[in-house]
């Protein structure tokens, strides 16, 4: 038995505490107490905190109440904008070789917490344990500026009272369907069958994908990820990742393709709030394996020449002038893009080449390394980390409406969204996407769940984590929770930029970007995200 556990009282330990930090689940918290929660907002902000519990006894049926929040002329934040999720252990492991397949017993493993969940209103705290509970609140955007108070009740042996107080600011955050930050999570809309044990494509499967549509679309989301081909990584993913679109070759040697599938789909995540962007994956898969109906054998078929051959370009002229007809019909096609992942530069010129062919309106969006080569091609351009846009064709891009953006994956240690990952990092992120001028945020995935995804988040491949952000439910986890925080603060980034210029402000403008010259990522190596983020926060609260 833990003797430090041994010193604390018998009753429960009750502290507010930073949302940046895990607490493991056995040890006893490090922190120094916190009895009130006192901070300041943006109208139509999220903001939210730590509740920590923990005692030497077991303690079960502990309920947490939120009151209404009030001003003293009667304005108030009703208790619906307020909710408490217990924060949940899930098992992660470490970062080590970054990408490439593992096995869980060669590295090691924790549990960390991570998930929150919000349907679970009866709390239990075992012996010598801690306990997290995440506390939210969402600012309306109509709201009055004052000072807001109000209470957490904790009720467990006896009823323990905590107050709030919230400073709103008089400056207001647009709706996230508004915001400029462009965050992309790639969905995957199979994993969500799985999980729910129904058909894919069925009617309960679109009902029980839009609650977690309308989560992410509610972090800013702007793109649907759309599949056109079968496993366009090339069966990398727990779950399947099959075409919206079905292939045919008839008989005499012509084709056919049903969109059906591929409308509901995209017209579905649309009603959801996602409606900016397509982004169709792949005319360049892992694998060059195009799977497809041969009605001669009646049977799957399988292309497979490489790209920039005659055979592979008309393979997908056929297809492409046809779905340009499609998307132009639907009124899609100024909003779709052809997408693709690093590949070798002949690859990639011969598909811009066939694509300009075809179109010269069509789109393309690429994740990869920065070619200048052909990035006057690519409209949607996310670079690696170890990348940056050269400034003046940052510039350029941003003159021409193309959009801009970065990404993390399973080969940077930090910043990055693993489950073990510093859950400050990902505000970090929204930081240095505004220094580096950059338009947003890319990552595999929002959705793409491993074996028993509620409580291990190690997957065969890649650091635990690194396929998902948020838990079956749908319910979000700290590290999304996070993702949202750095979104808002890129919004407030710019928008106090703007109004620095505006008003001519130059001592407030000059401190704000002096702050931002912090979020270099070579930095994290000796200061932590939560460090960085600490010394500059108030600066957005002014």
């Amino acid at each position: 038995m833990n003797n430090n556990w041994q010193r604390i009282s018998n009753s429960l330990n009750i502290s507010f505490a930073s949302s940046n930090i895990r607490f493991p689940k056995e040890l006893l918290p490090q922190i120094a107490m916190q009895n009130s929660w006192n901070t300041s907002a943006w109208k139509g902000e999220k903001i939210h905190t730590q509740l920590l519990l923990w005692t030497k006894n077991n303690l079960d049926h502990i309920n947490i109440q939120l009151s209404d929040l009030k001003d003293q002329t009667g304005n108030h934040i009703k208790k619906e904008n307020l909710s408490a999720g217990l924060i949940k252990y899930v098992i992660t492991d470490e970062f080590r070789d970054g990408c490439g397949y593992r096995k869980a017993a060669d590295f090691d493993s924790s549990y960390v917490a991570d998930l929150i969940d919000t349907k679970n209103n009866n709390i239990t705290v075992k012996a010598q344990n801690t306990q997290p509970v995440w506390l939210s609140i969402k600012i309306p955007s109509n709201i009055q500026v004052g000072t807001y108070s109000g209470t957490v009740k904790i009720t467990a042996e006896k009823e323990y009272k905590l107050p709030i107080e919230i400073k709103v600011i008089d400056k207001v955050l647009p709706p996230p369907n508004e915001w400029k930050y462009d965050l992309d999570l790639w969905q995957h809309p199979a994993a969500i069958a799985r999980v729910h044990n129904v058909k894919l494509w069925s009617n309960e499967h679109f009902a029980l994908m839009k609650p977690y549509y309308e989560m992410l679309a509610n972090a800013g989301q702007k793109t649907i990820t759309a599949s056109i081909v079968n496993e366009a990584w090339g069966h990398q993913t727990y779950d399947d990742y099959p075409s919206l679109i079905n292939w045919t070759k008839k008989k005499d040697g012509s084709w056919t393709y049903d969109y059906a599938l591929f409308d509901k789909y995209i017209s579905f995540v649309m009603t959801t709030g996602i409606n900016q962007r397509i982004n169709c994956y792949s005319m360049v898969p892992w694998k060059i394996a195009f799977n497809y109906w041969d009605e001669a054998t009646q049977k799957e078929a399988v292309f497979t020449d490489a790209i920039g051959t005659p055979a592979y370009d008309a393979f997908w002229k056929t297809m492409l002038t046809d779905f340009t007809k499609h998307l132009k019909t639907k009124n899609w096609f100024a909003k779709t893009y052809i997408a693709m992942d690093e590949r070798p530069m002949k690859a990639m010129q011969a598909v811009i080449k066939l694509l300009k062919s075809i179109d010269p309106n069509w789109k393309i969006a690429l994740a990869g390394e920065y070619h200048q080569e052909i990035e006057k091609d690519i409209d949607n351009y996310c670079i690696a980390s170890k990348w940056e846009f050269p400034a003046e064709i940052l510039q350029k891009r941003t003159k021409e409406g193309k959009i801009s953006t970065w990404y993390t994956c399973c080969t940077e240690p930090y910043p990055n969204a693993f489950s073990f990952s510093s859950p400050a990092e990902q505000v970090w992120m929204g930081w240095y996407t505004a220094y580096k001028n950059m338009d947003g945020y890319v990552r595999w995935a929002y959705n793409s769940w491993t074996k028993n995804p509620l409580t291990d988040t190690r997957f065969t491949a890649w650091p635990a984590g690194d396929t998902y952000q948020v838990y079956p439910g749908p319910l979000s986890s700290v590290r999304f929770e996070k993702l949202i925080e750095g979104a808002q603060d890129f919004e407030k980034i710019k928008q106090l930029q703007s109004f620095y210029i505006k008003t001519k402000n130059a001592a407030s403008l000059n401190e704000l970007n002096t702050a931002l010259k912090k979020f270099e990522i070579k930095s994290l190596s000796t200061i932590t995200a939560d460090e960085t983020l600490q010394n500059v926060k108030q600066l957005l609260n002014k």
